[in-house]
């Protein structure tokens, strides 16, 4: 399945995405539902929703609201992709030894086709497409083979860091937390869809022109690698997103940043796609 959050003649609501139209999930999930309660409680409810024929909406008459809004995690690994790290690397940022993980505050989500803000304190804002990963299930301390067992589903993350405030905190917090940061979308799809999530083709365009393309094979560490990694640490939850790592392409290494009017698609393979107008900041 495919599942969304949408608004629709001001409600917002969950759905689930067939084709090109939505179908209002709302009797099955109740009024107001919380998609963390729903994808914990996924297993159990799937029959129906698999089932329900309700009230549909085509997707271009409906506004597609960030898939998660209210994650207790949203966390990203930094430089682990090896052609990636590589560009790094030559750039004069070491490799990490291990896995380099850092937090995108909550408050930097996004809605998959909102404007993205270029904040007037940055002038090195850059782009980075990701397979994020939702979780589904409460755990810790998953073994690295059970570690599928515990995903709900990936969506897609744009990891916009302004690269300039990414020195002015060790863990990089600063630099990819600014608002609007965190466009992820456009759904969830579940993982039951995705034969191989470590084989993804993956792009990301600016303008049109191509920026970023390879596919998830080239991780240094696999998704089942950053749960286990993770979870010998912390609780993960229902409704936490990691972001995976980027692949070589970002617009640092070229000394190329986004500008206001640049826009952003990012599509990795069975996901489907998201795309970003970067707006000049405006304060009121």
């Amino acid at each position: 399945m495919k599942i969304a959050r949408f608004t629709e003649s001001g409600r917002t609501r969950i759905g689930k995405v067939v084709g090109e139209s939505i179908v209002d999930l709302t009797p099955v999930v109740g009024e107001g539902a919380s998609m963390r309660r729903v994808i914990a409680d996924l297993a159990a409810l799937r029959p129906a929703l698999e089932a329900f024929d309700g009230p549909a909406y085509a997707l271009d008459a409906v506004r597609l609201e960030v898939p998660v809004p209210d994650p207790q995690k949203f966390l990203a690994i930094g430089m682990n992709y090896a052609k990636h790290a590589e560009e790094a690397r030559q750039a004069g940022i070491p490799i990490p030894s291990s896995q380099m993980w850092f937090n995108k505050q909550v408050s930097c989500l996004n809605a998959p086709f909102d404007p993205v803000v270029k904040p007037d304190a940055s002038d090195k804002m850059d782009y980075e497409v990701e397979l994020g990963v939702v979780i589904g299930k409460r755990c810790r301390h998953v073994a690295r083979e059970d570690a599928r067992g515990v995903i709900a589903g990936y969506v897609i993350v744009n990891d916009v860091s302004a690269r300039d405030w990414l020195p002015k905190s060790p863990t990089f917090t600063l630099g990819k937390s600014f608002d609007t940061h965190g466009p992820v979308g456009p759904w969830i799809t579940t993982d039951d869809e995705i034969p191989d999530p470590l084989d993804l083709g993956m792009k990301l365009w600016v303008n049109g022109e191509l920026r970023q393309n390879d596919r998830t094979n080239d991780m240094i560490y696999d998704i089942y690698d950053q749960i286990s990694y993770l979870s010998t640490v912390m609780t993960l939850e229902p409704g936490d997103i990691l972001a995976t790592g980027t692949p070589s392409g970002i617009g640092a290494p070229k000394g190329i940043f986004l500008l206001p009017g640049d826009v952003m698609r990012l599509e990795i393979e069975r996901l489907g796609a998201i795309e970003a107008t970067v707006v000049a900041e405006t304060r009121a």
